[in-house]
């Protein structure tokens, strides 16, 4: 019974971990972080592969900072992912995780959305459940997916012009509609009752939002848009605003939900390409890997909920977060509201002499800022060079990858092409953030609480410890120089539960 009572008082869930190799001194043992023994929580990530070959998956169990499901599997005959994977999304009751894969851009290539079970907690990894597929019209070319409900996953379809809903508990496509030229992205409420689109077009003619009614997807007018080339759109978690991301000429713009009319638009410089929306703190991120800049707004200051810039932080050369000049990709932030984080890299024709690489290079980087000054979090340190075991001691570059190049205005995103290169997102208890890096076939495990070792950092917070790079799947490409065959490049990550 004490024993029990003892249990019931920690206000965490035992999690017994293995720490092998922990002794400072020991040949061949690097200095290690330990797990932490906590709740479970779970990160997800997708990876493209050589043509031809499926896309993969995998899932990171949080407090153990280890791999615990992943596709491909090891069974040739068991269902993986289709060829191509461009995006996922889970169910908000976590119970399946869905992934798009744009298979047709491919000679005899097909399309497909994917759908298997996350691995759940036990005592053991048992990995995913089996993988179903849900086949669509050859051309569909399906390149996003989202819902904010249990019962229904939206698609959209950048080959046809289309949204497709398709039933999780059946795995069949229910119903078909044409919205706007290309889509690329899309936004349900959180209420359920909307479903928004951002068609990419070709030019500012044929670029358009799409408000589609979620229970018939019945189609409704938005008034006073006229953005060019929409890239990325996300809702505010009161479901009243939805913004779009323009990536043609560089306007982050807010539409009232209720009307569906465009109430404001703000510059944020042609070639932005990712909003990330902090529902902890009320504010906008977005990032424009072209003027080398991460905008900051408040999402509820000023007249008629119009969103107020905070800051313009300069990534170019020169600046205090990167002095030889980055290109910001992706943000996130901890949901716990001290800090927010920039994934960003360089790229360099002549690697810089101890980066591990000679000739052309890409250095990945994770910027670290203090979420209520909006500055560096640690100024003498504020970019985590994220390259660990099994990387060489102290190499923070990788040799570039062609397949992971993302497109740069004028040219515009297309299913096939990498769009992020490298991607940040952060567990739901703030514990960690992980960084997908493309070009390295790895992601980066970053811990952000007390636990680490790394000395003091600002305010009391302790630095973030890069703890490991988490290989992705291993997949059909040409045998390294360790005898190991080439992982997959893995291009975006989703927190799970």
């Amino acid at each position: 019974m004490l024993a029990t009572l003892l249990m019931m008082a920690c206000g965490q869930v035992y999690r017994p971990v293995v720490i092998p190799c922990s002794e400072n001194g020991i040949p061949g043992c690097p200095v290690q972080t330990p797990p932490i023994p906590a709740n479970f929580h779970a990160v997800f990530a997708i990876s493209s592969n050589a043509p031809g070959n499926p896309g993969g998956a995998l899932q990171i169990d949080v407090s153990g900072d280890s791999i615990i499901g992943e596709t491909p599997t090891s069974n040739p005959s068991a269902p993986n992912l289709g060829d191509v994977p461009t995006h996922a999304a889970i169910l908000p009751n976590n119970s399946r995780v869905f992934v798009a894969s744009a298979g047709s851009v491919l000679p005899g290539g097909i399309d497909v959305v994917s759908a298997f079970t996350p691995a759940g907690q036990a005592p053991f990894a048992t990995g995913f459940g089996p993988v179903t597929t849900v086949p669509l019209p050859t051309g569909s070319q399906p390149v996003f997916v989202n819902t904010t409900q249990s019962n229904a996953v939206y698609v959209a379809n950048f080959g046809t012009n289309s949204v497709s809903a398709v039933n999780p508990s059946t795995n069949v496509l229910v119903n078909t509609v044409l919205v706007g030229v290309n889509p690329v992205a899309m936004a349900e409420l959180p209420n359920g009752n909307k479903l928004y689109v951002a068609n990419q077009g070709t030019s500012q003619a044929t670029s358009s939002v799409s408000s589609l009614n979620v229970a018939d997807l019945s189609s409704n007018p938005v008034t006073g848009f006229t953005g060019t080339n929409p890239v990325w759109i996300a809702a505010r978690g009161d479901s009243q605003k939805i913004y779009v991301l323009t990536q043609g000429d560089g306007q982050l713009i807010t539409i009232d939900t209720a009307t569906d009319t465009v109430s404001s638009s703000l510059a944020v410089g042609a070639g932005a390409n990712f909003i990330f929306l902090d529902p902890n703190l009320n504010r906008l991120y977005v990032t424009n890997p072209l003027t080398s800049t991460v905008y900051v707004f408040s999402d509820t200051g000023g007249a008629g909920d119009t969103p107020t810039q905070l800051a313009a932080i300069s990534f170019a050369i020169g600046s205090a977060p990167c002095p030889l000049g980055c290109a910001p990709t992706s943000v996130t932030a901890l949901a716990d509201g001290t800090r927010f984080y920039v994934a960003s890299y360089q790229t360099a024709a002549a690697c810089p002499q101890g980066s591990g690489v000679t000739g052309a290079c890409i250095i990945p980087g994770l910027t670290v800022f203090n979420a209520n000054s909006l500055s560096l979090q640690y100024p003498t340190a504020p970019t985590l060079s994220l390259l660990s075991s099994p990387f060489a001691a102290g190499q923070s570059a990788v040799p570039p990858v062609g397949a992971c190049v993302s497109p740069v205005l004028p040219a515009l995103y297309a299913p096939g092409a990498t769009r992020f290169r490298i991607f940040t997102a952060a567990s739901l208890d703030s514990s960690h953030v992980y960084v997908s890096m493309c070009d390295a076939g790895y992601i980066a495990d970053i811990i952000t609480t007390g636990s680490n070792t790394n000395g003091s950092g600002d305010g009391g917070i302790l630095p973030d410890t890069l703890i490991t790079d988490l290989p992705t799947a291993f997949g059909a490409g040409p045998i390294q120089a360790n005898g190991y065959p080439a992982n997959q490049n893995p291009i975006f990550m989703m927190p799970g539960q």
